[in-house]
């Protein structure tokens, strides 16, 4: 197995510095074991103008064969089936994916101890795989590179046989990329992609293949558009593992999105990515919000409650922790939420009594439900402006016409305290999944008109700082159905 890497120089920056990059000397051959065969690493040239270093992999048939021969656990399927006559030890694979990350450990990682400040800069780059598998074709090696920076990604097909040019293609290409990125980020790309085209891994595929892969995809994978494909066949298909990876990415691509941690996530709205103007908050804002939601089902004596479009499971937890809380069902739409909620609450560890308490559930919103009958109370935090407008009305006649428990919970961002987020620019909502943000009149308005639709009361109350200009950043209604011999108090809907 063959791979290149060229770059160009200049006099203030000589080519040669991708020594220093890879860690290789260029005038130096070198030499290391791996598991099946040897890595060597030389540089074919080596100018101030111009420097490549390559990396060839002799591998080892009978190691590879004999590794291959646990039971199913340490060789790719098509080693099993041809034994010593396969493709293994020419095309490109998982196996030049590990020896890139063995013999270029530092590199990738992004670190350089000699000139530290090399790692951090993009440079011109040239990268060629003379044989690389890829099942999909060159279609899908475009899908692949295409979205990751590089000027050039060009793709030729290998003929079978060049004498016997009507025998058509192979499913071998020779790739080529052109662009300039930084060192690390680009042997990150083919430490993943690699073993995708191949769509096999010569070794046994453990848990801990997520960890490598979102390593190894830190800044690209989450937003590339095919990270369900890279995923799935990094993982071997594995469908547990491949989930697992995929909930991970959802979440750092919100985070990224937020602009904040994957752990400061609370469902839809990024608590911290401003401060009130006249005074910053010691209490995080999601914290206020589930301490607002107890105080309240604990004020309508709710015992039996619902938290509806539960996302990651942190009000479930908050509910949890309070043993007047006899039984605590959390639905969400999103399977990847709700395994997500399941990690969070360690719910696989969790003891009998404190299990017997908590349920989840997958339903959407906009449908009836019996399950969802009979219960004290339901919570909808920060839930319905991910609707589109359209599709309230569904979602008010399930909780309130269906289900109809006794206490309804609904949460929302009030818009006009937008103004008093210094890093959320003029115009925007606080998320980009928001379909809309009402102001407190808007919210008013819809809150009564359910109320009396359903024959609820409905009460307001302010979550967060209370601003006499522009109100409380979240806005809370609380809904008490209304019996035939019950009046409403005054300031409430019926």
């Amino acid at each position: 197995m063959f791979l290149t890497i060229s770059t160009t120089g200049s006099p203030e920056r000589p080519a040669t510095d991708l020594g220093y990059l890879l860690h290789k000397h260029p005038g130096k051959t070198q030499a290391f074991s791996t598991s099946h065969g040897t890595a060597h690493v030389f540089y074919p040239e080596a100018t101030a103008q111009r420097c490549t270093a390559a990396l060839l992999l002799e591998v080892d048939p009978v190691a590879l064969v004999r590794r291959g021969q646990g039971k199913g656990r340490g060789g790719a399927p098509d080693v099993a089936l041809a034994q010593y006559v396969n493709d293994r030890p020419y095309a490109a694979s998982s196996l030049l994916a590990v020896a890139l990350s063995g013999v270029f450990r530092s590199a990738l990682k992004g670190q350089c101890a000699a000139r530290p400040e090399l790692p951090e800069q993009a440079c011109p780059l040239r990268i060629e795989v003379p044989v690389l598998p890829a099942r999909g074709g060159a279609e899908l090696v475009h899908r692949l590179f295409d979205p990751l920076g590089w000027d050039l990604v060009q793709v030729d097909a290998v003929p079978l046989d060049e004498q016997f040019p009507e025998w058509g293609d192979s499913r071998y290409v020779r790739l080529v990329l052109e662009g300039e990125l930084r060192l690390a980020d680009a042997l990150r790309q083919l430490y993943v992609l690699l073993p995708v085209l191949d769509d096999a891994k010569h070794y046994w595929i453990a848990p801990d293949e997520v960890d490598k892969l979102l390593r190894a995809g830190d800044g690209w994978l989450a937003a590339h558009p095919e990270h369900g494909l890279i995923s799935s066949r990094y993982l071997a298909r594995h469908k547990r593992l491949t989930q697992d990876a995929l909930e991970r990415l959802e979440l750092l691509r919100l985070a990224e999105a937020d602009g904040s941690e994957v752990e400061e996530l609370d469902n839809a709205v990024d608590d911290d990515a401003g401060t009130d103007d006249t005074a910053a908050r010691s209490v995080p804002l999601a914290v206020q919000r589930r301490e607002a939601i107890l105080a309240a089902l604990r004020a309508a004596g709710a015992a039996r409650v619902l938290d509806l479009g539960c996302g990651q499971g942190q009000l479930v937890q908050a509910l949890l922790g309070d043993v007047s809380f006899t039984e605590i069902v959390g639905v969400d739409v999103s399977v990847r939420a709700l395994n997500t909620a399941a990690r969070r609450l360690r719910l696989e560890r969790m003891g009998e009594r404190q299990s017997s308490r908590v349920q989840l559930l997958q339903g959407s919103l906009a449908y009836t439900d019996k399950r969802l009958t009979g219960y004290d109370a339901a919570v909808l935090s920060e839930v319905i402006e991910h609707l589109d407008l359209p599709r309230l009305p569904a979602l008010e006649y399930a909780v309130f016409g269906s289900a109809r428990p006794r206490t309804v919970l609904v949460t929302t961002p009030n818009v006009e305290y937008n103004v008093r987020w210094e890093t959320l620019p003029a115009g925007q909502v606080r998320h980009r999944d928001h379909r809309f943000e009402w102001t407190r009149e808007e919210f008013g308005t819809w809150a009564r008109g359910v109320a009396e639709r359903h024959g609820y009361g409905v009460e307001f109350v302010p979550v967060g700082d209370d601003d006499p200009e522009v109100g409380p950043p979240t806005q809370m209604a609380v809904f008490t159905a209304v019996t035939a011999n019950e009046t409403p108090k005054e300031g409430e809907a019926a």
